[in-house]
């Protein structure tokens, strides 16, 4: 069975990082954009982790440029960018595509094991969150316009 401890994706500045490096954490994996209606979640996703992550929550922030072209940056610019605008302190990976023939295998993965409403495989907008367990599997997928905060449930049923 995969899992997202299987895969491995390019850290934003520049390194390879396994995900089994994440291994016995929680994982909220969100396709992220500096430019969106929806940016100000970064603020709320901070404030998510500082709340979780010494109970075992990890988010990863995957920056997108394939939903109106609203990640036009360098990683370089979209890592200052979220440290001085928002205070991002949760890991951020490079730039990847989430839907279509070169979306990043993670990303592929996760569209299968947690569609979307009616079942639909398509990542839809930025701020698309994805909940993954202690043991790897996803097991939840969250719409753009659901608040971090109200993942809050989810995320302690899961630590």
């Amino acid at each position: 069975m995969t899992t997202v401890h299987d895969f491995s994706a390019d850290t934003i500045d520049g390194r390879s990082r396994a995900l089994s490096s994440y291994r016995g954490k929680v994982l909220l994996i969100v396709n992220t954009a500096s430019q969106c209606g929806f940016t100000p979640q970064y603020a709320g996703l901070e404030a998510l982790y500082r709340e979780y992550r010494d109970r075992g929550l990890e988010i990863l922030g995957f920056p997108c440029n394939q939903f109106g072209a609203q990640e036009p940056g360098s990683e370089s610019e979209i890592a200052k960018f979220c440290e001085t605008r928002y205070g991002v302190s949760f890991p951020m990976f490079a730039k990847v595509e989430v839907n279509g023939d070169t979306a990043h295998p993670l990303f592929e993965w996760l569209r299968k094991e947690a569609p979307g409403l009616l079942g639909s495989q398509a990542i839809k907008w930025n701020f698309t969150k994805f909940l993954v367990d202690r043991e790897g599997r996803a097991v939840a997928r969250f719409a753009p316009t659901t608040a971090p905060a109200d993942l809050a449930p989810a995320i302690e049923k899961l630590l």
